[in-house]
């Protein structure tokens, strides 16, 4: 079985800042059938450098009906909407089978194509709307039967200072670098923003990118299709073509983003800048604003030079820790006086969570104002409907509180005090059918609220402050700064630190 070689190109490099390193996998040899027949077997990896050879043969295993069918019940799982056919999952479902057996003939006969996506706008925190492309749940299986053969063999190669829709990274580990760059010395970032980033990749640009790797002309050509199959806005039958961008919404469009802007990651730790990058969010780290003003440079350079990307003018800039910059929802700066860093939830993720409270606890239009003596705790616990908008709001609260408990304030232990008590005061008017301070705040007390199981973002926070582990200083270290490993977070050149 043989193998073309690849052409020499940007090379593996052993990058030392990312949380937590990751090691590929290197303990399998690399076996591929040629031909048409399908191969359950997904591609065994060795690490890049290790590797000195494309995939040229992974059509194969793209329809293997194992991985159509595991790639089915990926899509079963996420449930979603329908696409422009209208088929919903649960409909899919009901026949499930005999459609993989259809699609994976489609697939092997190369009769498949995909249909365009329906075009749907959602809300963005900032303000205004963000377009997604819902596919049909026939192209998301077949998306997701892409990404569970391609994605293995991309992650032998990407960056760690890359952390967006990856295995076992995330916002947590882009986070964890933040913090230890900011406390170690780094004292001016560029705080920046791709404009429509996936409406304006360049297909060609990122077929090339995936032709690094793989140069299996039917797994190329099955991308392409996916990337023009076209869109349909709502009340519109024409299909307007896609010659630019990655639609959000399928299941290979991040894995397709990161392949596109993995260049962007290798020059810029090439030339030693601090880099960490989530999706198409990412800050540079500098320890001077002569560093910065260079790197923004460079990245300009490579973004919109080399990638054709644009970066936004109005939220691109360079900054000084102490003026504070925001990245993935929280909000870092030195207090004007203590001069100590603080992170904060910023003020768009907190209008976001108010926001969001208030679509759980609504005010039924038909609903009378109850009088004090109607409203008792035995009353109230026997209230499905409170018990259920009790549910909802605590679900959100959880999950809220697990992402943005990591926050440095200068009251460590109730830094979410005032949102409890907004959080309250909605549960209070769902109850009463009344808004702003009058006897139904005395009349249902915090305690009461708690016994019907409301829950409250302080205690969450003190429970997660009793169980953090106390670090030792290191030793000579100014102000008491933990500890950030061996070394400390570095971005030097050809690394990752």
């Amino acid at each position: 079985m043989r193998k073309r070689p690849e052409k020499n190109g940007v090379g593996q490099l052993t990058l030392q800042i990312a949380f937590p390193s990751e090691q590929a996998s290197n303990a399998a040899e690399e076996t591929q059938d040629n031909g048409l027949e399908a191969s359950s077997a997904g591609p065994e990896l060795k690490s890049r450098s290790e590797r000195k050879f494309k995939w040229y043969s992974l059509y194969d295993k793209v329809f293997a009906l194992a991985n159509l069918w595991n790639a089915w019940l990926k899509v079963k799982e996420n449930n979603g909407a329908a696409g422009i056919d209208r088929m919903t999952v649960k409909r899919f479902d009901e026949d499930a089978y005999a459609r993989i057996e259809q699609l994976q003939a489609d697939l092997r006969s190369k009769k498949y194509r995909p249909q365009p996506v329906r075009r749907v706008f959602i809300p963005k925190s900032g303000g205004g709307e963000r377009p997604l492309g819902i596919p049909t749940v026939r192209d998301r299986i077949v998306q997701q039967a892409l990404l569970q053969i391609m994605e293995p063999i991309f992650e032998a190669k990407f960056s760690s200072r890359s952390h967006g829709f990856r295995p076992e990274r995330g916002c947590a580990t882009a986070l964890e670098v933040v913090d230890r760059a900011v406390r170690h010395g780094y004292e001016w970032v560029v705080d920046a923003d791709i404009k429509a980033f996936f409406d304006t990749v360049d297909h060609g640009k990122l077929i090339s990118a995936v032709n690094e790797e793989i140069s299996d002309g039917s797994v190329l050509q099955l991308i392409s299709r996916i990337l023009k199959a076209g869109v349909i806005h709502p009340e519109v039958s024409d299909i307007e073509p896609t010659d630019l961008g990655t639609p959000q919404g399928g299941p290979i469009s991040p894995l397709l983003a990161n392949i596109y802007l993995h260049r962007f990651d290798v020059k810029m730790a090439e030339a030693g800048y601090g880099l960490v990058r989530y999706a198409d969010d990412f800050v540079i780290f500098a320890r001077s604003e002569e560093q910065a003003e260079a790197a923004l440079t460079l990245a300009k350079h490579i973004l919109e030079g080399e990638l054709a990307l644009s970066m936004h003018p109005e939220k691109t800039r360079v900054v000084s820790v102490a003026s504070g910059f925001e990245f993935l929802g929280f909000y870092y700066f030195r207090h004007s006086k203590t001069g100590e860093l603080r992170k904060y939830v910023r003020r768009k993720s907190v209008q976001r969570f108010r926001d969001t409270v208030r679509m759980r606890t609504p005010r039924l239009k038909t609903q009378r104002r109850v009088k004090p003596r109607n409203i008792t705790l035995r009353r109230l616990m026997s209230n499905k409907r409170l018990k259920e908008l009790i549910g909802r709001v605590n679900q959100h609260l959880r999950g809220w509180h697990g992402y943005f408990r990591n926050v440095w304030s200068g009251y460590p232990d109730s830094p979410f005090r005032d949102l409890d008590s907004f959080v309250r005061r909605r549960v209070r008017a769902s109850i009463t059918g009344r808004v702003g301070s009058g006897w139904w705040n005395p009349c249902i007390p915090n305690a009461a609220l708690a016994q019907l199981g409301l829950v409250s973002l302080d205690v969450l926070q003190r429970k997660t402050c009793s169980e953090l582990p106390t670090t030792p200083a290191r030793k000579g270290s100014s102000g008491g700064e933990p500890h950030a490993g061996n070394p400390h977070v570095r971005f030097g050149k050809g690394g990752d630190g």
